[in-house]
Order: structure tokens, then sequence, then C-alpha cells
């Protein structure tokens, strides 16, 4: 699902026009990262949590040049989901389309 079909679900759902839909789903995306930007995760109960993640300095490869490189230490966006999100998509989802395909083979 794209965000112009989850607009579209959503307006015919609710009955609120595309244009406000997206514009709030907008805003939404917005609010979380600038929250996350400044270092503040975001908790929404029975939906997941936004939080900044700290990786640590670490040795890599520059594959081309064969040269070790360092990465220094960074934070990154994770979103871990609740609970109540897993049990409910463990529940529902039983197999995917793409599982079905590669049984079928």
């Amino acid at each position: 699902m794209r965000k112009a079909d989850l607009v579209a679900t959503i307006s015919e759902k609710t009955g609120v026009p595309k244009v406000d839909v997206l514009v709030t789903l907008e805003t939404f995306f917005k609010e979380i990262k600038s929250t996350l930007s400044e270092g503040e995760n975001v908790y929404i109960r029975g939906f997941g949590s936004f939080v900044i993640k700290k990786r640590a300095k670490k040795i890599g490869r520059h594959i081309k040049k064969n040269v070790a490189i360092e990465i220094p230490e960074h934070y990154i966006p994770a979103f871990k989901p609740a609970k109540i999100f897993v049990e409910q998509v463990k529940e529902k989802v039983k197999l995917l389309p793409e599982d079905l395909s590669e049984k079928e083979s």
C-alpha cells in the first residue's frame, strides 16, 4: 500500500475529503520527524513507538577501493510495534501471497 492508497482508503472510510486526509497525514509525518530529530521518542499506545537508536562506532569496508573505513557512532530512527499490534498481525496474517507462490513451486 502506498501513501496515495492509504489516503484514498481513509477518505472512503471517514468521508473526509482526500485533500484534508493528505494534509493531516503529511503533518503527522512531519511532527514525527521533527520530534525524533530533537532527540525525543514518540509513543502511540496500541500502535507502537518511534524511537532513536544509537549505532556504535564500527569498522566498515569500501569495497571498490578495498580500504577499511571507520563509521562513527550515529543515531537512526526506528519503529517498535506495540505488543497488541504484533499479536493482531500474527493472528490475521497466516501466509502472504508471495509465501503461497513459493509453496506452489
